[in-house]
């Protein structure tokens, strides 16, 4: 019989549950023992609704009250000095949390022995989708320890309420490369952390699991040396570690390719494969893939909202099962479900055309369910769901022959600004004549309870778009006022009117549309509702002209004008699957390009196109790289090349890696790059030490994504750091993020930190 599996599920409830009980834990409004037990009850209720829905491997420690990485560091016992941990036993939560936000000076962090100003763990990207995980920091004198077996403990929790379940462990491997690693190579590890993996699966057969996935998503990326060997050193020792109990082996986001035929020769019990993002890969694995092993098919899209293909899928897995493998065949999404939303069901608003075609997390898994079924009955048992899929696969995509037309007279001119840098740079520092090193932000200021009050009566209907706007226009006053008091050079107007940076020009673009409950998490408690891209895009009216000329009218420091980018617009939407993304993304870019021109046109001097999901959508492949690059950095170019050369194009990118497309982020020709370097003490700017970047850099010198306020010797000290690799005549100062998620008890202390930091750099520079 096929087995139906599920490699993860949504984390933080349908409602949000898990935002809402986190943000009461840290606010000090509920405890310990209330925050964990919601975290039981979101883990019960989304085993029975898995089981519910005839799924036969359910899985368990896919959970998480912040991120499964620092779970697993914290397991591990991969704990820094300074976060309270005395070296055995289970590590606290109030460790946990430091490590994930910072310390705050609690008092539970006092208890704990927790250093006072400990700052949080470096965050990036979790390959390339948009949930961010905590990097684990490993030394020569990193010593591996079970501090406790969380993947046993959940088998038993469900296992006491009636559902045998298989859990999600990352994968050594995969553990040490996604770390960060001083003075040592992360796989010299190794040898001491298998040990403690060897613990972690016998605790598992001992709690009465027959199933353990262990996730190795590094195996479809381009291997470091020594990375062949060491997966054949690790499983041949976590093979024998336990023998009773098999391993599926879980890759996703790509294809094996050529670490495939040792992945095939390892001593597993089974293969995870991603057949939605690499279908031609299915061919090779079949005839690499033992017979009398399992194989797991993911032809379920879990990044994606889009109904599957049932007729297409099937075909697929109806090939894998030819040759006598259908007793040995697992049908499940391609990667974990985190990425979607919980459930159509609570969409009650949308286009019923557009509904048609979708499918969340809940629904994804009744595909995967019928999947299983038609392999194993044949396609008459699912006939009815063939044909709903058929039909809805079969309706168009709205379309708009304008938008066609306009792409089709693109010219290579229009993603060229006028003149050169060095050209432009003249015109723009005589117009604002800036001192050295400009105090800017990085667009908005705290969505505080206030703030998200207006929008909710306004969305009730209490209270009518003038008295809103009129309430938005007085905290814009406030901030512009503030920012110039305490010596902010470019001010922003702090964003009070927008929701999100993706949906607030999504609700105003032809060709989107939104959800009211599809949230997914980006990290913590942080949870975004991407929007859906169904049809061809185009902006009917201006979006943010009315809103930056009022800003500029209140001051006469230059205001910069706040956009997304047309990278990041497609990267955080769930796009459209009958288009190229390229196509797409060139749609997305003409729209903004036309708000450029408007905002310019409205004496708007500075204008911010974010991309901070820039590096987000690059292939994990690097003979893959070239070609996303090349189309990603001309639509940026599009967007910003409307101007004249004394309008200042500002871009910002946060949490990524820049060492290898370094020459690609000069290529966009932004003059101002603002980037995150806080967290990562500056190291991003190792890029810039062998690359002659031409423009002018913000380094974020404060970690807007901890609640920690940096005093403004540390910040001197991250800026003189960063004045040893850019010349100090294109060096701004700026935090690291916007700070629509702050309060502003931390933000007023902390940008006036900042601009302190400024002015005692800039007295060393004369």
């Amino acid at each position: 019989m096929t087995i139906a599996a599920n490699l993860g599920y949504p984390r933080i409830g349908p409602r949000r549950e898990l935002k809402t009980a986190l943000e009461s834990f840290w606010s000090g409004k509920s405890t310990e023992a209330e925050l964990l037990a919601t975290a039981e009850a979101l883990r019960a209720g989304s085993r029975a609704l898995q089981q519910g829905s005839g799924i036969n491997h359910v899985p368990s420690t896919d959970f998480t009250l912040y991120d499964h990485v620092l779970d697993t560091a914290c397991a591990l016992g991969v704990v820094p000095d300074g976060y309270g941990w005395s070296g055995e036993g289970p590590v606290s939560l109030a460790t946990y949390f430091a490590l994930a936000r910072g310390a705050r000076g609690t008092e539970a962090e006092q208890e704990a022995g927790i250093r006072p100003g400990a700052t949080a763990l470096e965050m990036t990207k979790w390959f390339d989708t948009n949930y961010h995980y905590l990097v684990p920091r490993l030394t020569p004198e990193t010593r591996f320890q079970l501090t406790r077996n969380r993947w046993a403990d959940a088998v038993r929790e469900g296992l006491a309420l009636g559902t045998r379940t298989r859990p999600v462990l990352l994968g050594p491997v995969s553990f040490l490369l996604l770390s960060k690693a001083e003075d040592v190579r992360p796989l010299d590890l190794l040898p001491a952390l298998l040990p403690v993996y060897a613990e972690v699966l016998r605790g598992i057969a001992e709690a009465g699991a027959t199933w353990v996935q262990i996730d190795e998503p590094c195996l479809v990326t381009d291997l470091p040396p020594g990375a062949e060997a060491a997966y054949a050193t690790a499983y041949h020792a976590l093979a024998e570690a336990a023998p009773g109990l098999d391993i599926l082996l879980a890759t996703y986001f790509g294809a094996l390719r050529e670490n495939l035929p040792f992945t095939a020769a390892l001593p597993v019990a089974g293969l995870h494969l991603d057949l939605v993002r690499a279908p031609d890969q299915l061919a090779d694995a079949l005839a690499a893939w033992p017979a009398d092993r399992w194989l797991s098919l993911g032809l379920v899209d879990g990044r994606n909202v889009w109904r599957t293909d049932l007729r297409q899928a099937l075909g697929l897995a109806q090939h894998a099962a030819a040759g006598g493998r259908g007793k040995r065949l697992m049908v499940a999404p391609s990667c974990s479900l985190l990425h979607v939303p919980h459930s159509l069901k609570l969409e009650t608003a949308l286009d019923p055309a557009l509904a048609r075609r979708l499918a969340f997390a809940n629904e994804k898994l009744a595909e995967v369910v019928a999947l299983a079924r038609g392999l194993d009955e044949g396609e008459a048992a699912i006939a009815p769901l063939l044909k709903a899929s058929d039909a809805a696969r079969a309706e168009a995509q709205r379309q708009d022959p304008a938008v066609a037309a306009r792409l089709g007279a693109l010219t290579p001119e229009m993603a060229q600004r006028r003149s050169p840098y060095a050209q432009r740079a003249e015109a723009q520092h005589a117009r604002f004549n800036l001192p050295k090193l400009p105090v800017t932000s990085i667009g908005s200021w705290p969505q505080t309870a206030e703030v998200r009050a207006l929008r909710a009566r306004l969305a009730r209907g209490e209270m009518t778009q003038d008295a809103h706007d009129a309430a938005m226009e007085a905290l814009t006053a406030e901030a512009v006022r503030w920012q110039e008091e305490i010596g902010v050079d470019v001010p922003v107007h702090g964003e009070f009117e927008r929701n999100d940076m993706v949906k607030y020009f999504g609700e105003q673009l032809a060709g989107y549309a939104f959800t009211k409950h599809g949230w997914v998490q980006s990290y913590g408690s942080r949870c975004v509702a991407p929007p859906i891209i169904w049809g061809d895009v185009s902006r009917p009216h201006p979006m943010t002209v009315r809103w930056s000329a009022f800003a500029q009218s209140l001051t006469k420091r230059p205001m910069k004008g706040m956009l997304t980018g047309p990278v990041t617009m497609l990267n955080w939407s769930f796009v459209r699957d009958d288009l190229p993304r390229d196509v797409v993304c060139r749609q997305i870019a003409l729209a903004i390009r036309d708000e450029v021109a408007d905002l310019e046109a409205a004496g708007i001097g500075m204008i911010q196109i974010d991309e901070p999901a820039f590096r987000e959508g690059l292939p994990l492949r690097e003979s893959d790289r070239a070609e996303y690059l090349r189309w990603a950095v001309e639509c940026f170019r599009l967007s910003a090349s409307v101007v004249g050369d004394a309008t200042q194009i500002h871009t910002h990118m946060c949490y990524s890696e820049f060492n290898d497309i370094i020459a690609e982020i000069a290529a966009m020709d932004a003059d101002v790059i603002s980037i995150e370097t806080a967290r990562s003490d500056m190291e991003l700017l190792a890029a810039f030490e062998g690359f002659a970047y031409p423009n002018e850099i913000g380094p974020g010198v404060w970690d807007i994504h901890s609640p920690r306020v940096p005093d403004a010797a540390e910040m001197v000290a991250l800026l003189r750091r960063a004045a040893q690799r850019v010349p100090a005549g294109r060096l701004w100062a700026n935090p690291d993020c916007g700070c629509k998620t702050r309060g502003w008890a931390e933000v007023r202390p902390a940008m006036a930190n900042l601009v302190a930091a400024a002015r005692t750099l800039r007295a060393e520079l004369v």
